[in-house]
Order: C-alpha cells, then structure tokens, then sequence
C-alpha cells in the first residue's frame, strides 16, 4: 500500500474495542468512514503452529478458514439472537435451542440461535450462542459485528496461550470479512501473509489489497506477482474454501494416484482445502502413499535419518544444500485448473525436525480423511493468499523468498 495509507487504516483495526450493544447503526456511518482497507499483523505461536490476528490493541483471535464467524467466551448476561433473526437465518445454525429458566410454559421461552464450529487441533464440535459485537475505534462509531460465544470452555484447550477467542474467515456471509465489507463499503476480500517466525508479526489485509508492498522498499507492488485460481464450493462443508486440483508433480514427474479421489463424492468428502489450524498438509492415504513414494525416489541419493514423528521421511540435513528458497530438494507442483500451478520448495517442503533431520513435511490422514488434501499452515507461510470472495477466487503468489523478502517484513511504523 502507499504511505499515505498505512497510518489511518492501521489505526482503524488494531484499535478495536470489543463489546455488546444493540444492531442498530447510524445509517450515514458507511459515508463518514473514509477508508478502503484495514490491516492487522499475524502472530505464529509455538509450539501449537497456530496463527493469530490482533485486534483491540493487545486481543489475540485464532485465524481459522473454515469458522464462519467470530468466536470468543461469553460476558455474564449477554443478549442472544433469537432464530427468527436475518442473522440467524444467514448463519444457518444446525439447531435452535431454547432458553433455561424465567416464568411461563416453557413454550413460551424465547428461541435463541445457536452456533457451531469445529475446534481448531481438537475433533469437538463446541456450540454457543450468536450476539452482536460493535467495534470501535479511537475516533469513529464502528459497525455492529454477528459474532459467536461459548458458554464453555469447549473452545479453550483449542487455544494457544494468550489467545481470546477465535476470528472465523470461514467462506460465510457472517465471516470477518464479509460484515466489515457490507458495513463499511470496502471489496470483499481479504489476504493473509503468514509469517515462518515467532520473531516479527506477519500482516492481514481487509478490503482493497492494492499495492501490497513488503521491505525492502525496492520491491514491487506483490500483488503484480498473483496468479488465480477458482475457489470451489462444498455443498456438505460450505464454509471451506476448495481449490479445484487436476495433479501433483514431483521433480516434474506426476505422481500416480487415483484421480476421482481429488472429487468430491455424495458426502462432500474430497477434494483439496485450504487450512490454518492444520499445520502441516495432509492427504488421504491414496495420495499421500503415491506421494511419498515419489518423493523418497526423487531424493535417493541422499542420506537418510530416524524417522521424527509425525513425519515418514527425513533427511540428513548437513547432507542437503542451501538456496535462497531453502533447502536444495526436488521441488512439488500442484496443478490447479486453468492451467496455473503452486510450486513448493525446500523452505515450505521440508521442516528441521532434529539437529540433522530435515523431515518432509506432509502427513498421512488415513485412509478414512475426509479431504483428499488439507493444504496446512506450514505450506502457506511467506506466500502472499489472496481471498476474493465476490469472484469465489483465490490469488497466491510464489514464495516471497524469491524476491528476498518474506511476510514478516510487513513495515506497520510507516505513517505512524
């Protein structure tokens, strides 16, 4: 982005107050505002590998692509949304639950929305109630958010320390972004850059993402450098985003698999989705075997070390050379319809798991894995993702380290 931009934009996000209130909204509120993107830095947590978005200043929420909304814990007393709301029918809730206690029959109970969400590393499917969020900053009224609470502490252990609730990216008309494009009049899109350190934050776009620029300043605008593929919708999971994959290459050579395996069946299951909960990829056993077997072909010559688990392969990393893009390994294409591919190299491919152990860094799901491949968190890092959800698209760059920059050098004091 131009300079002129960073410092009331950043203000507007990382100044956030959270707190309960009405729906209403000053209906001039979407003139008096300016602006056209809001950013955020990202957080990598270790050991959980998880990502977090800071909002209200110091508040950090779990990055997730397939929760719908935002999540944090209920306050003591909070207002519900009841099932005959426009929010209730636009989140399509599995179930209406109704109220415990008060007076009257208990049909007479008011019916309140209840929300649902998978917990990010955990297989529970916690529950809560659906309410609304204003966020505020310093200066300006801020728009009324739909966002979800439990009453439990089903989404904590989920958490990494530190972290307050969870910021739903999922592809919904309730997710992050797409409330703060209907409220503040700005594209409906958002990018993510991960960072691969714990040392330096990296950077989260809301709205326009153009020009998107990281240190040094010679760089050009990254957004220049995307290249787009459809993103395609599940209709048993709707909230995932599916990318559309026609192979996967090895040092050039495909690797052999059955293809129907990549569709999706009766079931939804199938298909390749993208994940930030998940910190290494993984793939259904009829990919990942194949896979690995072209892998551990395409890097024979190199020496071998004890398994470190979860991974089946590593390599003796003293053995393996080093190039701008990590380490020097055959390289994996992932050929996405329309022509365009998703290259990885030896910085997203292999993780150092011991002294000497450079692991690749993909998993088996089992034969039973819902998803053909879960693109994970490890995958993504320092690779500018692109979420435009009015064209159902996704733009992705290489990896940043090939123009000797990566997402952690996002400079949030320009303008400041």
């Amino acid at each position: 982005m131009s300079q002129s931009h960073y410092s009331p934009l950043l203000l507007t996000l990382t100044t956030f107050h959270l707190f309960i209130i009405s729906t209403s909204l000053p209906p001039t509120f979407a003139q008096a505002i300016p602006i056209n993107t809001l950013v955020a830095p990202i957080h990598k947590h270790s050991p959980s590998s998880l990502y977090t978005l800071t909002l209200n200043f110091n508040s950090q929420y779990v990055i997730d692509l397939t929760t719908p909304t935002l999540w944090s814990s209920c306050p003591s007393n909070h207002p519900t949304t009841l099932c005959s709301s426009l929010q209730c029918a636009a989140a399509a809730p599995r179930q209406c639950t109704r109220l415990r206690g008060g007076g009257g029959d208990a049909g007479h109970y008011p019916c309140t929305c209840t929300a649902y969400r998978s917990a990010p590393t955990t297989n529970k499917c916690p529950y809560g109630d659906y309410l609304t969020l204003t966020l505020t900053p310093i200066i300006l009224s801020g728009p009324s958010v739909v966002s979800s609470c439990s009453t439990n502490n089903a989404i904590h252990p989920a958490l990494p320390v530190g972290a307050t609730g969870i910021i739903g990216l999922g592809n919904s008309q309730l997710n992050f972004p797409s409330q703060l494009s209907a409220q503040l009049k700005i594209q409906n899109q958002f990018a993510i850059c991960l960072p691969s350190t714990t040392a330096a934050p990296g950077v989260a776009f809301f709205g326009s993402t153009k020009p998107f620029r990281l240190l040094p300043p010679d760089l050009p605008d990254l957004t220049t450098l995307l290249s787009y593929t459809p993103l395609i919708k599940n209709p048993k999971n709707p909230n995932g985003y599916y990318l559309d994959v026609e192979g996967i290459l090895v040092n050039n050579q495909p690797v052999q698999f059955l293809e129907r395996v990549l569709e999706f069946d009766c079931l939804g299951h199938g298909w390749v989705v993208i994940s930030t909960t998940v910190p290494y990829t993984t793939l259904h056993s009829r990919v990942y075997r194949p896979f690995l077997k072209a892998f551990v072909r395409a890097t024979s010559r190199i020496q071998c070390v004890p398994k470190v688990k979860p991974f089946d392969l590593c390599l003796n990393s003293s053995k393996l050379g080093s190039t701008r893009m990590g380490y020097g390994i055959a390289q994996i294409d992932v050929m996405l319809k329309g022509g365009e591919k998703w290259t990885i190299f030896g910085r997203n491919s292999l993780v150092q798991a011991g002294p000497e152990a450079a692991c690749l860094a993909f998993v088996d799901g089992g034969p039973r894995a819902e998803q053909a491949v879960v693109v994970g968190g490890y995958q993504l890092e320092d690779h500018l993702l692109v979420f435009d959800l009015d064209r159902s698209r996704l733009g992705f760059t290489g990896s940043l380290l090939g123009i000797r920059t990566g997402c952690a050098s996002f400079n949030f004091t320009v303008g400041v």
